[in-house]
């Protein structure tokens, strides 16, 4: 037996995937990741593969980056833990915490790190109670979300989520949250409605769940910039602006979830920047290190930082951290990527081939496949639907989007499909002509799968 196939069969025999059908892992196995360089990543049979999706939305200075690596080798032989409990602190993280203070948009002064985008979230729920508790308005605890969002996976955040599959036998949600209407109007606009029309059916919605719970009720709103692992969902024009008028108005926070927007993915410094959010609390994870090291941070304003202090002080504590909360390799990895970004002008670079990538994929609007191909920097999705006249969806949700997963692998790409959209997020690293090549392998790839559906969709 090969290495590889020893190590094929402990991986079904004993890894419990995130994300995957563990009954077909059984049959079918891992892919197997070696190394990586770049936009690519490499398995262990040798295969090339371009990573269109930066991993997990994530590795945004690419693979292989040797200054990350050097940044964890100095800190590990100088200090490879400590933790930031009782006033301790080490200085990877105090000056990554005032380097987010300085690049994140105006008023958001104050960090508080975790180990992922989930923990953030959860922290966040945390805090937003913690901060009406401090008022005095022991009511105001629920949180307005949407339908299509993704906020994480932890018991608290999952009910954030506004994803049925990771709602579905976990009992979830498990916090008080209204899931408003998913703000995508390509999918949820009504026949004969504008974009317009459907911003303003968005907006009387939350005004009249508002009206309806009571503001005094209510804590937080939570929004991605753009939906992202809901199928890359870009909101109707205006809709950012109006929806902090009407939470300001009635006293409820604006929470930016910039787990994957966040450093450069649209082209600007961060979603919040791209749509004119001027958000209360920030969450960020995956870019903060290129996902070389797990971390997260929450972005916290001067309002809502001096009031959870001043009831520290009046409590005694602050009882909320993690073990790896601020730990100072993954720090000094973030501090280090940050530098990367901004010496190598990657924010600069995501707006110029996002602009290319929107331009190559556009060309696919007319496949008989392709209802939609939407995005904002270099974020984007095309949607395959049975019928682009009426956008009807496929008998089988899912089935031809993952068929078209599955046969990318062959052509050397990897993408994510969300249902039957196809998403991309490369990283932030990629040249025109590497776009190219991934634009390339997408449509081989597709007309594949168009001689496919046109077959029947055989086994």
């Amino acid at each position: 037996m090969t290495k590889s196939n020893s190590s094929h069969i402990s991986d079904i025999a004993h890894h419990l995937h995130p994300y995957t059908n563990a009954i077909r892992h059984e049959s079918v196995g891992p892919i197997v990741m070696e190394r990586g360089e770049g936009i690519y990543v490499y398995d262990d049979q040798g295969n090339r593969y371009i990573e269109g999706l930066a991993g997990l939305w994530s590795v945004g200075v690419g693979f292989g980056e040797k200054r990350l690596v050097e940044a964890a080798r100095k800190q590990l032989d100088a200090l490879p833990f400590y933790h930031t409990f009782a006033h301790k602190s080490n200085g990877p993280a105090i000056e990554l915490a005032a380097k987010l203070a300085e690049i994140t948009p105006e008023g958001l002064n104050h960090v508080f790190f975790t180990n992922s985008g989930s923990e953030g979230n959860d922290t966040v729920i945390k805090i937003v109670w913690y901060y009406n508790n401090a008022l005095g308005r022991p009511k105001k605890k629920k949180f307005l979300a949407r339908t299509g969002a993704y906020h994480g996976v932890t018991i608290a955040s999952a009910s954030l989520t506004g994803l049925p599959n990771n709602h579905r036998d976990f009992d979830l949600p498990a916090i008080p949250v209204h899931h408003l209407t998913c703000p995508h109007f390509y999918r949820y606009g009504q026949p004969g409605e504008t974009e317009a029309q459907f911003c303003d059916r968005l907006i009387a919605e939350l005004e009249e769940v508002i009206a309806r719970e009571g503001a005094d009720t209510i804590a937080a709103f939570i929004g991605e910039p753009i939906m992202s692992a809901g199928g890359v969902l870009p909101p109707p024009e205006g809709y950012w602006a109006r929806v902090q008028e009407i939470c300001r108005k009635n006293d409820i926070l604006v929470v930016a979830d910039e787990v994957i927007t966040g450093f450069g993915r649209l082209g600007t410094a961060f979603g919040s920047d791209f749509y004119g959010i001027k958000p209360d609390l920030m969450t960020l994870s995956k870019q903060i290190t290129s996902s070389y090291q797990p971390l997260a941070a929450v972005m916290i304003s001067d309002e809502v930082y001096r009031v959870i202090a001043e009831n520290s002080g009046k409590i005694g504590t602050f009882g909320h951290g993690y073990t790896a909360s601020g730990h100072p390799v993954a720090t000094a990895v973030g501090l280090e990527n940050v530098k990367i970004i901004e010496e190598r002008g990657l924010v600069a670079n995501a707006a110029a081939m996002g602009k290319i990538l929107h331009q190559r994929l556009a060309k696919f609007r007319d496949h008989p496949l392709v209802g939609e191909v939407r995005g904002a920097g270099l974020l984007a999705a095309v949607e395959l639907v049975a019928d682009k006249d009426s956008r009807a969806k496929f008998p089988e949700p899912g089935k031809v989007g993952g068929w078209f997963f599955n046969r990318a692998h062959s052509h050397g790409l990897i993408v994510r499909n969300i249902g039957d959209a196809l998403a991309f997020c490369p990283p932030l690293i990629i040249t025109e002509a590497q776009i190219d090549e991934m634009v390339k392998a997408f449509e081989i790839t597709l007309d594949e799968t168009a001689t496919w559906v046109a077959a029947g969709m055989p086994a």
